[in-house]
């Protein structure tokens, strides 16, 4: 063996054994906030008569809820399950529904409900920044929201159309949101229709739930042009779809009154899925919508079976992922 080689070797030896100093504490580190993540709360109240329906989780453990009585955003740990009032809400008659909250922790954008609002929110003041009045007709319901690096995209559950609210290169909304009509296989019921919103697994276009057509489907809709597309998912029908969580290639799809999530496994474009898993919980008091931390899913549930009083108790709680 040369000196060259021979030294080559020892500082190749070195090395190793550098990495597997660091390796070993760090792996410690990594075991010890998994097991403290473990002890997590599996569930915790939310303000009673708050009504919650929407959720989001940026990339900090903290929730947001909206609230279907004034549209006010609770804000909760996931490490202890306490949380509190970030923004207050404009009072009765101004709901959050859907909620999605920006990379950057920033921003809050709300869907305003049957008030016909977009609202954006301060995400650490909670105040609000814009507020967007008159969206859509009459009976319009601003339902769900899903940013893209390029907007926020609201469904509107009575019309057949999605709104746009562009966003610039540093996430703050630009002019004001733009109605986009839903077309080619989107097929509008009589009632409430499009529900849960979310992106494809490329990116390159949005699902959106149709709880009327043939018994409940999964849309693809083209941001270009607004045209549908039906998802082909086999024999599964969701009439009951409302909140929609992509993780990876799987579509976590939150049923409501079943009180069941539906997987769906999709292809890149999210033309195709196939059912992969249903997941029950006793715990289930008809969830609404679902955002993802770690390997949890956390759920508001809604309790659409009875009527909010200011004593009515709520709760969110937390499931395995598949």
């Amino acid at each position: 063996m040369s000196r060259s080689l021979a030294r080559r070797g020892f500082l190749g030896a070195a090395a190793a054994l550098g990495a597997t100093a660091l390796t070993a504490p760090l792996t410690g580190v990594a075991q010890a906030a998994t097991a403290e993540r473990a002890l997590w709360p599996e569930s915790f109240p939310l303000p009673n008569g708050f009504a919650p329906e929407g959720i989001t989780i940026g990339c900090s453990p903290y929730a947001y809820f909206g609230s279907l009585t004034n549209g006010a955003v609770h804000r909760v740990s996931l490490a202890t399950g306490r949380g509190r009032t970030l923004h207050q809400g404009l009072g009765d008659g101004h709901s959050t529904v859907g909620l999605k909250i920006d990379h950057a922790e920033r921003r809050l954008f709300l869907a305003g409900g049957f008030s016909r609002e977009i609202r954006v929110v301060d995400a650490r003041k909670g105040t609000i920044v814009r507020n967007y009045t008159g969206i859509g007709a009459e009976n319009t319901m601003v339902n769900d929201v899903v940013l893209t690096p390029k907007a926020a995209w609201f469904t509107d559950s009575f019309q057949p159309q999605l709104y746009r609210l562009s966003l610039n290169r540093n996430g703050d909304p630009v002019g004001s949101p733009v109605t986009v009509p839903l077309v080619g296989a989107w097929q509008q019921g009589g009632d409430f229709t499009a529900n849960g919103i979310a992106r494809t697994p490329d990116g390159r276009a949005l699902l959106v739930v149709n709880t009327s057509q043939d018994g409940g489907v999964l849309t693809r809709v083209d941001t270009a042009t607004g045209a549908a597309t039906v998802v082909d998912h086999g024999d599964l029908r969701l009439p009951y779809g409302d909140g929609l969580l992509l993780v990876g290639n799987d579509l976590y799809v939150v049923q409501q009154q079943l009180n069941q999530i539906d997987v769906i496994r999709l292809n890149a474009a999210g033309t195709q899925g196939t059912a992969v898993g249903r997941i029950t919980d006793p715990r289930f008091r008809i969830p609404t919508t679902a955002a993802a931390w770690d390997d949890r899913i956390y759920l508001p549930n809604a309790r659409f079976d009875v009527d909010p009083t200011p004593t009515t108790d709520y709760d969110a709680v937390a499931i395995a992922q598949l």
